[in-house]
């Protein structure tokens, strides 16, 4: 019910985001430089203006502040036009969907009426400061410290942040530091704080703009605060409440990856089309070659799947509410992030020696989109989180049964033994989304079908995992790594079917190309499932974890290849 039918928007939200999407696409086909921004690796000042008179600084900011006021739905669509230049689409970024988040989703009234109208116009940029020299991933071991003064009305801000894009332009910054906590029991606990931070409180100096491979022209810095005086009402949150607020900004704002990397592909689509339909060899278009129409298929249905699932995301946290949809978003950004990097290689491949030119965009393209697998959480600590907070909700559920079957309760035990016995048999699963009374439409059954198979043994595997490795999984990363790849192609999947099947309802032109497309991809996606699913039984031929992690010991042990050289010799 959460997935089926496909989110609409209203007709007064499609005329609203109409209104913006024109202004939008006129200023960056006219007013912005891409290429020149990353020769120079800045956005010039007046470009940052026309960004700024077009409300783009404050997409998600409420209408009472002076922001426009959009839909998680309507912020993905323009993401799809601020994409097509990697340093923007970064620079407002850092700037909304993690720098003035804290004050949207955790800021008192207060909070929000004293910054957020500035931050909305763009008279004043935010950045968001987490990330520390010794702390990346592990963003619990933070160092900055914040000391409270001796009246109790302030804090004192110490420590260095670094690769903070929006760094040397912001004026608000949303900073995370170490604080002393007194808990229940009357302990002295250090736990982190979130707290916004004016530039104007002094001590605030940043270090020089990073020379970076790509999204050059956005700025990025270390960040560093000495005996900065922080009043105690600028804490988001509570004291010691910070961590919690960084994960739900960090979750909040991948969705958009999405968006962006299906608007930058599009893009990609219609410029290489352009070129194989017209660029001869052999007295044939490149177009009409097997291999080059392996990569537009391969394109269009990256573009469709990851479409589908940011517009899924996006209109599910668009209900009441405010459900959390930070596994989904998660799942968004990891595929979105690789099926982007793999699209521009491809792309870059069609135009062969032109795609490898300064003249061309590719190359920047290619550039730019190399950082989306690594910032906003990197993609493999992201599969750990989508592995184990998938799994511990199955947990949940098995452990409850299994405390029915300690009570004595045989229906339960009797249940499970049939049900395993059945699968060694083979059986016909039905969820419900196909047939007669399903949610899926009849030109889209076997991708139902093998859709609900693939979630049908998921379901056993993840049962099967759990009672052999029990708690001990958190540390089976290249088990979780395959589990999250299941679950986030089960979500692309259920994503394009539900999509495909509104589209085929509704009438929307082409909708023939899209259940294609969405067929392909199941297909392909429901191998790849079942391949995982069987390397994640024990005992099974197809896994070589044990010998990976061998050899990998081996390499690290001596930190470097060990193999003798094929000239060596022994004589």
């Amino acid at each position: 019910e959460e997935v089926f039918p496909y989110p609409e928007i209203s007709n007064e939200e499609l005329e609203e985001i109409n209104q913006f999407v024109g202004p939008v696409e006129k200023f960056f086909s006219e007013e912005v430089d891409s290429k020149k921004i990353d020769q120079d690796a800045k956005i010039p000042p007046e470009t940052l203006k026309g960004l700024k008179d077009l409300g783009l600084f404050g997409m998600q900011i409420p209408e009472e502040y002076g922001g426009l006021g959009l839909s998680n739905t309507m912020y993905a669509r323009l993401g799809e036009i601020t994409s097509l230049d990697g340093s923007i689409a970064v620079t407002l970024a850092a700037h909304q969907a993690i720098g003035l988040k804290g004050i949207l989703i955790a800021g008192t009234d207060e909070q929000k009426a004293k910054y957020l109208p500035r931050l909305a116009s763009g008279e004043h940029i935010a950045a968001f400061c987490l990330t520390e020299p010794g702390s990346g991933s592990d963003a619990a071991s933070i160092q900055t410290r914040a000391t409270l003064s001796d009246d109790g009305k302030y804090f004192l801000l110490n420590g260095s942040k670094v690769w903070i894009s929006n760094g040397g332009l912001a004026n608000i910054f949303t900073v995370f530091a170490r604080t002393e906590v007194v808990d229940k029991d009357g302990q002295v606990k250090d736990k982190i704080t979130a707290f916004i931070v004016e530039r104007d409180f002094g001590g605030v100096t940043h270090g020089k703009p990073e020379d970076k491979l790509g999204i050059r022209g956005s700025n990025t810095c270390e960040v560093h605060f000495e005996n900065t005086k922080v009043p105690i009402e600028n804490v988001i949150g509570e004291v010691g409440g910070g961590f919690k607020v960084a994960m739900n900004i960090l979750n909040s704002g991948r969705f958009s990856m999405g968006s962006a990397s299906a608007g930058m592909i599009k893009r990609l689509i219609e410029m290489t089309a352009e070129y194989a339909c017209t660029r001869k060899q052999f007295n044939k278009r490149l177009s009409e070659f097997g291999l080059i129409q392996e990569k537009f298929c391969f394109m269009a249905v990256k573009a469709y799947v990851m479409e589908s699932m940011a517009y899924l995301t996006a209109g599910m946290m668009d209900r009441p509410g405010f459900p959390d949809c930070s596994v989904e978003a998660a799942m968004v950004k990891v595929f979105s992030s690789e099926g982007a990097w793999a699209c521009v290689s491809e792309a870059l491949q069609i135009l062969g020696g032109l795609g490898y030119m300064k003249d061309y965009p590719y190359e920047r393209y290619l550039r730019d989109t190399r950082i989306l697998l690594i910032f906003e959480g990197t993609n493999e600590i992201l599969r750990m989180y989508i592995a184990l907070t998938g799994m511990q909700y199955a947990g949940k559920i098995l452990t409850d049964k299994i405390k029915e079957i300690k009570k004595g309760n045989m229906g339960v035990a009797l249940g499970e033994f049939v049900n395993k016995l059945r699968d060694t048999m083979g059986r016909k699963v039905d969820l419900g989304l196909v047939g007669d009374r399903g949610v899926v439409h009849p030109s889209l059954q076997e991708s139902g079908k093998k859709l609900e198979e693939n979630i049908y043994y998921f379901g056993t595997t993840v049962r099967g995992l759990l009672s052999r490795f029990g708690k001990t999984i958190v540390d089976e990363q290249l088990v979780l790594k395959r589990v999250a790849d299941v679950v986030i192609n089960l979500y692309a999947m259920t994503a394009a079917i539900s999509r495909a099947s509104r589209s085929i309802s509704i009438g929307l032109r082409n909708h023939d190309h899209e259940v294609l497309l969405t067929n392909i991809f199941c297909t392909e996606a429901y191998f790849k499932n079942n391949y995982a699913m069987a390397q994640l039984q024990k005992y099974a031929d197809e896994n070589l974890d044990d010998f990976i992690k061998k050899a990998a010991k081996q390499v690290l042990e001596k930190r470097t290849y060990i193999c003798s050289h094929p000239l060596d010799r022994t004589f």
